[in-house]
């Protein structure tokens, strides 16, 4: 079985960010075009950085608290966080390759 992203909710959010790997947060909702799109390429992500990043995926309809602390507007949004600090933010559903690209960069980051 292939790894997936897990579920990131308002209550266990800080505690996941604060690892020294990095993580990958989908902020989407049911209701978004372009979410649908990136959610597969974010799945794929999950099982290709396996062991080298946490990639999760966040409902912003059933967790309000952690999109209004980031003052997320769009989604979707997609943030990745070292050590409990945002390193980057993507907003739209963008390439892969581009995902990849800025995972990698953060994970190089010591």
């Amino acid at each position: 079985m292939s790894h997936k992203a897990i579920e990131i909710n308002d209550s266990n959010f800080q505690e996941t960010i604060k690892s020294d790997i990095p993580v990958l947060v989908d902020f989407w909702a049911e209701w978004c075009g372009p979410c649908k799109m990136i959610g597969p390429v974010v799945e794929e992500i999950a099982g290709e950085f396996e062991g080298k990043a946490i990639v999760g995926k966040m409902d912003v309809d059933a967790n309000s608290k952690t999109p209004m602390d980031f003052g997320i507007r769009s989604i979707p949004t997609l943030m990745i966080f070292k050590n409990g600090e945002m390193v980057e933010k993507i907003v739209g559903a963008v390439p892969k390759h581009v995902l990849v690209q800025k995972l990698e960069a953060a994970a190089a980051v010591a």
